[in-house]
């Protein structure tokens, strides 16, 4: 027990000691090698309330037996990706009131028997989708007391803190949700709304989940899936073409047909001479398709109310 010795830097002890308090001291941490050099066997290592700020690569990896490692209230504002290399049998990480705005996704892959994480009541604003990954495989996690930001790019964290029911994270922002619960959230609360394609159906918002923008998938284009429209608009519309072509060709040969389909007109001396010779001149000019029946011949004044003009309409003339 070596707390509270305004130390410096670690004291002379045995190799073989398994549990050490560095409490409430002034140790400095190196910039490069290890902060404790000579205790292969040490299982409990508490560090807390020393002003360490920041740890550098693999200040730990020579406490290969390591299982505690206890890190509250040393003002730490970042962790480097490699700050805890080495230590392959750590079974509990306590990070609880330090300064941390943010987390390095890496930080927990070197950690494989990590059982519980403290996190509570640092600066931690919001948390990316990677990093919620990794924590999945922890089983207890600790995010109380962080200022939360709750709009939709908190959507992964209260989805991942729904499905571990933990119930005691609070949001700081924005004031209106302020001490609520996050997992007790929904996207409605989070601001998380896109319009649905049939709002007739069911108009009803649909969720959707917010990825970091270090996601190795792309986004999808707007005219990824226009183009199959586009080709069907442009098929219906040359059928179409098509079929009007055809209806107005097949229009004009019947009427050119019908009009072709003629009788000889009437032979008069004038429009007011006598009727017509008799009816058998009807049949001559029939092209020798039998008998046609007699038709009454109209008289000059029937003519002359017909057309004033003296001419018979034809679609032949």
């Amino acid at each position: 027990d070596c707390n509270s010795r305004s130390l410096l830097h670690a004291p002379s002890l045995p190799s073989n000691i398994t549990g050490l308090d560095l409490s409430f001291n002034s140790l400095v941490v190196p910039r490069h090698g290890t902060l404790l050099m000579h205790f292969p066997s040490l299982h409990s290592l508490n560090l807390s309330s020393n002003a360490l700020l920041a740890l550098s690569p693999a200040v730990f990896s020579n406490l290969r037996a390591l299982r505690l490692l206890d890190l509250c209230s040393c003002s730490i504002t970042s962790l480097h990706m490699d700050a805890f290399e080495g230590l392959g049998s750590l079974h509990t990480l306590l990070l609880r009131n330090n300064s941390l705005q943010d987390l390095e996704v890496p930080f927990l892959l070197p950690l494989k028997a990590l059982f519980h994480l403290d996190l509570r009541h640092n600066a931690l604003v919001s948390v990316d989708t990677w990093s919620l990954q990794l924590m999945e495989a922890v089983p207890q996690v600790q995010l109380e007391g962080n200022p939360w930001v709750c709009n939709c790019t908190a959507h992964p964290l209260q989805q991942w803190l729904q499905h571990r029911q933990a119930m005691q994270v609070t949001c700081a922002l924005p004031p209106r949700l302020r001490g609520r619960e996050v997992a007790a959230l929904d996207s409605q609360d989070l601001g998380c709304w896109i319009k649905r394609r049939f709002p007739r159906e069911d108009s009803t918002a649909q969720q959707i989940t917010v990825t970091h923008s270090n996601t190795t998938t792309p986004p999808t284009g707007k005219g990824g899936r226009s183009w199959p429209y586009l080709v069907g608009f442009l098929v219906a519309a040359i059928g179409i073409s098509i079929l009007i072509a055809l209806a107005a060709k097949c229009k004009l040969f019947h009427k050119n047909f019908a009009s072709y389909r003629h009788r000889p007109l009437p032979e008069t001396s004038s429009i007011r001479g006598s009727p017509m010779e008799d009816s058998s001149s009807w049949n001559r000019g029939s092209s020798g398709q039998g008998v046609c029946e007699s038709h009454p011949m109209p008289g000059a004044a029937d003519l002359q109310a017909e057309d004033d003009d003296g001419f018979i309409e034809d679609n032949y003339i």
